[in-house]
């Protein structure tokens, strides 16, 4: 291999993730002690003999972002101190990826900041998934590789063989998600016109597209409180939707989001597992899609200096 023998470690943040990963790569995955002092501060040592190797440390900065963002930081620059040769962060949920731009004065561009540290600590490429704004690849001078749940969604998708569909985006900057999606499932597209009063909280305006008696997908990349796609859910059926489904990258589901997304009464919840879901979050209509072949044959091909394009279609 021209980048060394290959590596994969794991933070806390997604272990179970990390380990079908490593699975798929028929690997397991290398030694790492993460633990907490008394204090809180967080403790890592890196077990085995990373020197000359090919590392890739997956870590989603979910909640809680703060500590899985240290966490991440340690392990890269324990790898740098430790001769790695190179370094790929592989963040499959990227935290504070919301806030990429300044909506009003005085604040800060969070994802700018989170992805200056990940880089000057010195990992030398990131490996992610839907980030929340394209733009974010350009706040990194090292190389980044933007992967795509689509396709996951659409092999599923199309097994449920569901009829008469329509493909709707829950707002104005998902259209090229769901026109992508709509255009591989050979579907319709609908648009949801909302606008957003204040973070988390949003009203429907308006639906754009022939929704009345068909079956409609919803899809986005991030359900936090789920109020978004709930409300646009219930818009849909209001108009005359058959049944509803909704597809969504990262399960973030924060405060009342389960409850939300019960009220709007799904046919299944469809998402992937770049975030781990608690017990109790869980609903019978749910699903869960694994990403572990994704990030692994993306893994395996930037290991061995192989295009990932074709991830991408």
């Amino acid at each position: 291999m021209t980048n060394g023998s290959l590596k994969i470690f794991s933070g806390l943040s997604n272990n179970a993730l990390a380990l079908e990963i490593a699975r798929y790569l028929e690997m397991e995955l290398s030694g790492i002690d993460l633990q907490r002092f008394k204090d809180g501060e967080i403790s890592v040592k890196i077990k085995d003999n990373v020197r000359a190797h090919d590392v890739f440390i997956i870590q989603s900065t979910c909640n809680p972002s703060n500590d899985h963002i240290m966490e991440l930081l340690f392990i890269i620059d324990a790898a740098v101190r430790a001769s790695a040769l190179r370094v790929t962060a592989v963040i499959p949920y990227f935290g504070y990826a919301r806030q990429d731009r300044k909506v009003e004065p005085r604040v800060p561009i969070s994802a700018k900041v989170v992805s200056n540290i990940i880089q000057v600590t010195g990992a030398d490429r990131v490996l992610t998934m839907d980030l929340h704004a394209d733009q974010i690849q350009g706040f990194f001078d090292i190389p980044v590789d933007n992967l795509y749940a689509t396709p996951t969604a659409i092999q599923y998708l199309s097994e449920l063989k569901i009829e008469n569909v329509v493909v709707v985006s829950p707002d104005a900057g998902g259209v090229d998600r769901a026109r992508f999606l709509a255009k591989k499932l050979d579907t319709s597209l609908a648009i949801i016109d909302k606008r957003r009063t204040e973070a988390n909280i949003s009203d429907v305006m308006n639906v754009i597209g022939e929704v009345s008696g068909k079956n409609c997908i919803l899809v986005d990349d991030i359900a936090d409180t789920a109020g978004s796609i709930s409300k646009a859910a219930i818009a849909l059926k209001e108009r005359g939707a058959k049944d509803i489904y909704c597809f969504f990258s990262h399960p973030v589901l924060s405060d009342n989001a389960v409850e939300n997304l019960k009220i709007a009464d799904f046919k299944e919840i469809i998402f992937t597992d770049s975030i781990p879901l608690p017990e109790e979050k869980k609903l019978n209509n749910m699903k869960v899609l694994s990403i572990a072949p994704l990030f692994g044959e993306a893994i395996r091909r930037i290991h061995n200096g192989e295009s990932v394009s074709s991830l991408f279609l």
